[in-house]
């Protein structure tokens, strides 16, 4: 599979995340799982579609991801709905930084190579 999917999406992924997470907080999907756990997921996703798509930049890959985390948490501040907590943001990042190793290791396999 190309790169380029994985890029597309991961990227897709973050504008979906970015909206999720400064709507209102009537408007963010529930799960039966927790905040937490929902977090850490959805950034676990975020760094493995970033992982794959940029395995060879993956040290530039683990800094985006986690300053993509600490840069959502913080445009929380602007939505009066919402709140932004440094713990939050740790949870995000360790996800998307674990997401971003695992997407390393399955993008240097060899069935993955383009």
């Amino acid at each position: 599979m190309s790169r380029t999917v994985f890029q597309v999406a991961g990227w897709l992924l973050f504008i979906a995340v970015v909206v999720v997470t400064v709507s209102p907080i009537g408007l963010r999907p529930h799960t039966s799982f927790g905040a937490g756990p929902e977090r850490m997921a959805a950034f676990f996703l975020l760094g493995l579609l970033f992982g794959i798509g940029y395995d060879r930049h993956w040290l530039m890959t683990i800094a985006l991801v986690i300053a993509i985390a600490f840069g959502i948490e913080a445009l929380q501040l602007l939505a009066p709905s919402r709140h932004a907590r440094f713990d939050d943001a740790l949870v995000k990042a360790i996800g998307a930084v674990i997401g971003v190793a695992a997407g390393y290791v399955i993008a240097r396999m060899s069935w993955l190579r383009s």
